[in-house]
């Protein structure tokens, strides 16, 4: 489960890449959340992340009182809410593709403290992967994503999950994983790697 030769510095170029592209973007969704109620646009919290280090993750704000916001149902339903995450790239907290990044308190609830998951752990958490494309209904669900992305990690398999989470954000996310359970079903290389591992009523399950 070790990572790829290169691995830092595809995260780097892509973190890199990623803010050029979406720097105006950023702006925007920054202003529409400062004027639909006036508070920060910014979202800190603590997170677990490689060998169970705790960091700061740093995401647009989506919620207020407890409540989504309007400007918040749309970032969530693009992923655009996970954008500042590319300074945690850039601070070595995360990768681009990885486990998702949990919080202690997650951790706790699922009971994933213990020495059975410290494979989840070795890896750097990620801005986007299998688990958080596919959003699973389960933690056996999705840590099964995870266990299957970290046995296959390649450049390849990479920039893939890369090309698929921009499209979340051009399309929204229900558009890309229809299409996910499509390739799942056909024979797009990496849909067969999901398709091999899976069963199709767990992708099913996703939508």
């Amino acid at each position: 489960m070790r990572p790829y030769f290169g691995r830092r510095a595809v995260d780097l170029i892509a973190a890199g890449a990623a803010c050029a592209v979406f720097a105006p973007v950023a702006a925007g969704i920054a202003l529409a959340i400062w004027l639909e109620d006036g508070d920060t646009p910014l979202f800190l919290q603590t997170r677990v992340g490689h060998r169970r280090r705790p960091f700061t993750v740093f995401k647009f704000r989506t919620m207020r009182e407890q409540r989504v916001t309007r400007v918040g149902r749309w970032l969530r339903q693009t992923g655009l809410d996970e954008l500042p995450q590319f300074i945690n790239v850039w601070r070595g907290d995360m990768s681009i593709i990885g486990p998702r990044p949990l919080t202690p308190e997650d951790i706790g609830r699922l009971g994933w403290a213990d020495r059975n998951h410290e494979w989840r752990f070795a890896a750097m958490p990620g801005i986007t992967g299998l688990a958080q494309l596919l959003a699973g209904r389960s933690a056996r669900y999705n840590c099964r994503l995870e266990r299957l992305y970290l046995r296959r990690q390649s450049l390849s398999f990479d920039l893939w999950l890369i090309a698929l989470s921009f499209a979340v954000n051009l399309l929204g996310k229900r558009v890309v994983r229809r299409w996910l359970r499509h390739a799942a079903d056909g024979s797009v290389h990496h849909g067969r790697i999901i398709r091999n591992a899976l069963p199709v009523a767990a992708l099913r399950r996703s939508r």
